[in-house]
């Protein structure tokens, strides 16, 4: 059970990582001042990996929480 608590607390450091890296992207999009269809398309494909930056750090917290309780 050790290791799947590791291995959560891997999937979750990365999704965190990940979460991090589009709130980076999208003020680097508002810095640089795009408006209309430019902001909207990067802002589009964003949205998909925060969604899936989310979904692994979920994913590895359910690990976690589940290696304790079974260890």
């Amino acid at each position: 059970m050790t290791a799947m608590i590791w291995i959560g607390a891997a999937l979750t450091l990365a999704g965190l990582g990940g979460l991090v890296w589009c709130i980076l992207v999208a003020l680097r999009a508002r810095r640089e001042g795009l408006e209309g269809p430019a902001m909207e398309a990067r802002l589009r494909r964003l949205v998909a990996l925060n969604l899936g930056a989310l979904a692994v750090s979920a994913i590895g917290l359910m690990l976690v929480v589940t290696g304790v309780i079974l260890g």
